[in-house]
């Protein structure tokens, strides 16, 4: 009887990993803040897949997920990013940080009310989004003129979610028996590259999700020239459509 609450328990726990980043940010540990974010990702991606695979997935969840995601994705990074580098922007700074958890907001409203393929998101998911705002905001060191920078990517990052850009679902995609393999590899060569300090943990999340987040970019450009080169065809042969 009880077993059906253990997702939505989890989702919770994604919602207090949320609030406990916006806490801890109050104390100036910015990198355990961004921690904490990183943390509800790892929650976001089992909450699901638990309640699936429990057979107890409810319309109760999928709105607590939502409700989470919004405070530890698009609050809590947008929070992250106005403590590092927004705040010194004055009224330009606190439009950006509203923007981010704005779109998010509308990111996640356009999920619930429009059906896609089960494989696909229509625009950069919140939690994605979310994970590259609060480690990027640990990299600002890296980037001169860092506030310049790292407003446009917000800026960039808050339009990725609420455009129609489309992106893998990873949580329902089906993986090849060779993935038995490559998982451990990776994870040996992750574990290599932080145990000899060659990158740090807030940089390699970063770099994964970072390049998730370039991916959509990158592929919509892709369609978008090839689509142009296809319609030009299409007119020197005499075969526009109409």
């Amino acid at each position: 009887m009880y077993i059906r609450w253990i997702p939505n328990a989890l989702t919770s726990l994604n919602l207090v990993a949320g609030l406990g980043s916006m806490l801890v940010l109050q104390t100036g540990r910015v990198g355990i803040s961004a921690l904490f974010v990183v943390f509800g990702m790892i929650i976001d991606g089992l909450d699901g897949r638990v309640a699936r695979w429990l057979r107890v997935e409810s319309e109760f969840g999928r709105i607590l997920d939502s409700l989470s995601d919004i405070v530890t994705f698009g609050v809590a990074p947008a929070m992250i990013m106005y403590h590092e580098v927004l705040r010194h922007l004055g009224v330009l700074g606190d439009l950006v940080a509203i923007l981010f958890p704005l779109c998010g907001a509308l990111r996640l409203a356009r999920f619930h009310t429009q059906r896609g393929p089960a494989d696909t998101f229509i625009g950069l998911p919140i939690t994605a989004a979310g994970g590259v705002e609060a480690t990027l905001a640990l990299t600002k060191s890296a980037f001169e003129p860092a506030a310049v920078f790292l407003s446009a990517a917000t800026v960039l990052l808050s339009l990725l979610m609420v455009s129609s850009i489309p992106y893998p679902n990873f949580k329902r995609l089906s993986y090849p028996k060779s993935m038995l393999v490559l998982v451990p590899l990776m994870a040996l060569l992750i574990a290599c590259l932080l145990r000899f300090q060659i990158v740090g943990t807030d940089v390699l999340i970063f770099a994964v999700l970072g390049l998730y987040a370039a991916y959509g970019m990158i592929h919509a450009i892709r369609s978008s020239i090839l689509g142009r080169k296809h319609g030009n065809g299409d007119v020197a042969h005499g075969t526009k459509k109409s």
